[in-house]
């Protein structure tokens, strides 16, 4: 799943941070796999296994490049510091 496209989001509907994640991607024009975890079949399957992983909370929770950026801080903390765009563009989800 963490290697459909460059970008994969695990959320929930229900989760403010979740949306506020999806909404910055998306803003900045990159098209991410967006699982939402309380609509999806396994989706008490896939938070266990983000759990198993370290993720706390376990939603929001995005991979890039297929690699576990983190959650909400962490992604914050890239965009903040100017990483996370450079980032987006080494695996090919942004071309600007």
């Amino acid at each position: 799943m963490v290697s459909e496209k460059p970008v994969v989001i695990f959320s929930k509907n229900s989760c403010c941070m979740s949306h506020s994640i999806k909404t910055l991607f998306i803003d900045f024009g990159v098209n991410p796999a967006i699982y939402e975890l309380d609509e999806i079949t396994r989706g008490k399957e896939i938070e266990h296994a983000l759990a198993q992983l370290g993720c706390s909370p376990t939603v929001p929770v995005v991979f890039i490049g297929g690699q576990l950026v983190g959650g909400a801080n962490q992604v914050m903390s890239l965009h903040l510091n100017r990483s996370l765009i450079p980032m987006l563009k080494s695996v090919g989800a942004l071309w600007v």
